[in-house]
């Protein structure tokens, strides 16, 4: 409540005699919460309310400059010290919402390509120095969440012995594999929840983490998403499409589709690994249970992949010593 009113004051500053209209408008998976402005003319502006003993807004205007090729939110107002911000409003329908409100399989072709259409125009422009590095440190790190609060803390079941040496083998063949990917600018959460429909381009939210990193983490956060699962026959078309366009407007991407589709499925097991022990996190650290119901969706894909390459039968080992299912009863594909 302290912080609504000095969120209040602070819009008072900014709009000395104006009436305006504050609802709230979202919330993220962290402490950031979003409220809607609303003026007597009826445009609106997007506030933003990041705590800052919890959050440093800085990150979001350097990515915000970074990725301007985008169609990100202008940002008309920011206050470091307390951790506000007056964004632009690029609507109130996101791209999940509107393929819930028409699952129809052309619609979201469509919505996807567009979406597309954005990350290769931010990828084109990608140049080193600009963003953090999605190096081995932080990719390892990452996946350290699904051990510490999937495994041990959420099922009860911290590693023995042999999961653990499953686990570094796991690791280890996962990152040489992600590793020789080119890196590119990378959203790191380039899912249809950050996407908003606009009467143009994608509106593109959330972008205060970005990275430098491998080429198809963020197609992956597209479409092996954590909130709406894709049709599979979709998934590929979406990938080969992407994988055209890419080659032919010179991203390095590798040079035919089985080997660029087993980058993106190795992509995929970092990015499932690390979401399955932030959701878990969220849940039992943050209180935020919501998230919980979606980490078997990133089980389920992980089971997928694993089951898929004779390189990842470790991992699918370690599955199934978790699930309690029988690690003797599975075949492998290539």
């Amino acid at each position: 409540m302290q912080r609504l009113e000095e969120l209040h004051k602070w819009l008072t500053l900014l709009h000395p005699g104006i009436d305006l209209q504050v609802e709230f408008a979202a919330a993220d998976a962290d402490f950031r919460r979003y409220f809607r402005a609303t003026f007597p003319d009826g445009s609106c502006r997007i506030l933003m309310d990041a705590p800052p003993d919890k959050m440093d807004t800085r990150p979001y205007v350097h990515a915000r400059g970074v990725l301007s090729m985008l169609n990100v939110p202008e940002i008309y107002a920011h206050d470091v010290e307390h951790g506000f911000m007056e964004l632009e409003d690029l609507g109130r329908v996101t791209y999940m919402a509107a393929l819930q409100q028409d699952p129809d399989e052309t619609t979201s072709h469509m919505l996807l390509m567009e979406a597309v259409d954005s990350l290769l125009e931010m990828q084109l422009q990608s140049r080193p120095g600009c963003l953090p590095e999605y190096d081995e440190a932080m990719l390892t790190r990452e996946m350290g969440l699904f051990p510490e609060w999937f495994a041990a803390k959420h099922l009860g079941k911290p590693f023995n012995y042999v999961q653990r040496q499953l686990w570094q083998q796991t690791i280890s063949c996962v990152l040489s594999h992600i590793l020789s990917q080119a890196p590119v600018f990378v959203h790191r959460d380039f899912i249809v929840r950050n996407l908003m429909l606009t009467s143009g381009r994608p509106g593109v939210l959330d972008f205060q983490d970005a990275v430098y990193g491998p080429i198809t983490y963020d197609l992956v956060s597209l479409l092996r998403d954590a909130f709406i699962e894709f049709d599979e026959a979709l998934v590929l078309d979406i990938v080969v499409r992407y994988w055209e366009k890419a080659k032919k407007a010179g991203l390095p991407v590798a040079n035919n589709i089985d080997d660029f589709y087993r980058d993106f499925e190795w992509m995929g097991v970092q990015r499932h690994l690390k979401v399955a022990g932030i959701f878990c996190r969220l849940s039992l650290r943050d209180g935020k249970d919501k998230y919980l119901a979606e980490v078997p969706r990133f089980l389920n894909y992980l089971q997928k992949v694993s089951r898929r390459y004779h390189e990842l039968a470790p991992l699918n080992q370690l599955l199934q010593t978790l699930s309690g299912e029988d690690p003797a009863a599975v075949g492998y594909t290539f």
